[in-house]
């Protein structure tokens, strides 16, 4: 179990050994776009949340974000750039 939101992190473990998956904002970005996951409604906001891995948000959905997430914590907004710039790398 991992708790404690965005500024500290709880875990509670109830079998040993347990492996640790957590993912920093330090991270290498290609270990940041398959940990990092994103609650998304659909496209019209009604639907049940679903959470996808950063790599799989499309393009429009991630400049999207950026523009209107303005409550956003920069370290998270800073992810959404550079995923834009690792595709942009990429392409």
């Amino acid at each position: 179990m991992v708790d404690g939101g965005t500024d500290e992190l709880r875990r509670n473990v109830n079998t040993e050994p347990f492996e640790e998956l957590s993912i920093y904002s330090d991270a290498p970005h290609h270990e940041i776009r398959q940990g990092f996951f994103w609650g998304k409604r659909g496209k019209d906001g009604n639907q049940p949340v679903e959470f996808k891995p950063l790599k799989t948000l499309d393009t429009d959905h991630i400049e999207a974000i950026i523009q209107t997430q303005k409550n956003q914590p920069r370290w998270r907004i800073e992810i959404f750039k550079a995923e834009l710039a690792f595709r942009k790398k990429s392409s």
